[in-house]
């Protein structure tokens, strides 16, 4: 390790129990951040499991064993009040708060004819209010911290977003629309918060973990290059303070590669008509001169 990135910063990690989140937080920690580490413990779906350890707390303890400061944070991050007590947690423990990596998240998969009220509703809950629940009082936090007279906070907030919200993937309504929203409350977050010193970007992962387990046959070069390892280099960077010049972007990490996720673009348009017949005319033409959506691996989709 040539530098320690984030020597002395104050970070949150929610979903930080297990794959992703894990890595994140034992990243942090080997960087020389002070790290809060959130998992409520649970199954996949979200469900309670049967682990005679909380996820949390044994990140705590692999981090402390390695010489590295971190608490371990047992309740649910899109609970609002909880949410509150998070940042004041990291506060109270450690003096302050620089970042805040939402990274929480549960799977309900199900096409739309079969998805049930339950399953739509629990995935927008920990996935979107989830992020914004403790990016509303981290942001306060910060926010006060500047009116106060400390306009050098080089805060952080990193999200997490998904192909399958930029893309859209078959089965994944109520997680890609998730996934998407948090893609746009990324952009409007940063947008707003960017005059008190803080910055937000999002992370849309490709990796294998216990949300993905089920999904096709991976080849052992495959899991190799989706190997969580791969992403938590880029949250530690953008949690540090040298990445005071990016912001409201969509990062794409793992998979074998880094990139720039663009956002909706404009495409042909007309001057508006009154009449429908005329309008299903102009539309025709404009959606055969657009370009095509893209699908889940990068390329044009049919539809």
């Amino acid at each position: 390790m040539t530098q320690r990135l984030c020597e002395g910063r104050v970070v949150i990690v929610t979903g930080a129990g297990r794959g992703i989140g894990r890595q994140y937080a034992l990243m942090l920690a080997a960087h020389g951040a002070r790290v809060i580490v959130n998992d409520l413990g649970g199954a996949r779906d979200g469900t309670p499991d049967q682990a005679e350890e909380q996820p949390a707390e044994a990140v705590v303890r692999e981090i402390r064993a390695a010489g590295g400061e971190a608490v371990a944070n047992l309740e649910s991050c899109s609970d609002w009040k909880a949410a509150g007590r998070l940042v004041e947690q990291a506060v109270d423990t450690f003096g302050r708060l620089d970042a805040l990596v939402n990274n929480a998240g549960i799977l309900r998969d199900r096409m739309l004819t079969n998805m049930t009220e339950a399953e739509w509703d629990a995935v927008i809950n920990v996935h979107l209010k989830g992020t914004f629940a403790p990016t509303h009082h981290a942001a306060n936090h910060w926010k006060n911290r500047h009116k106060a007279g400390e306009t050098d906070l080089a805060a952080r907030i990193i999200n997490t977003t998904s192909v399958s919200g930029v893309y859209g993937n078959i089965g994944q309504s109520n997680y890609g629309a998730a996934k998407a929203g948090i893609a746009a409350m990324t952009i409007i977050a940063a947008r707003e918060l960017q005059r008190y010193g803080i910055t937000v970007n999002a992370i849309s992962p490709h990796a294998y973990t216990r949300m993905t387990a089920d999904l096709g046959n991976p080849s052992p070069e495959d899991i190799e290059r989706r190997d969580p390892r791969w992403i938590a280099p880029v949250v530690v960077w953008l949690a540090s303070r040298h990445s005071s010049a990016v912001t409201a972007r969509v990062i794409e990490a793992g998979g074998g590669h880094l990139g720039i996720t663009q956002g909706w673009h404009p495409g042909p348009s007309a001057p508006q008509v009154a009449d429908p017949a005329q309008a299903g005319a102009i539309l025709t033409d404009l959606v055969a001169r657009a370009q095509p959506n893209m699908g889940m691996n990068g390329r044009p989709s049919p539809i």
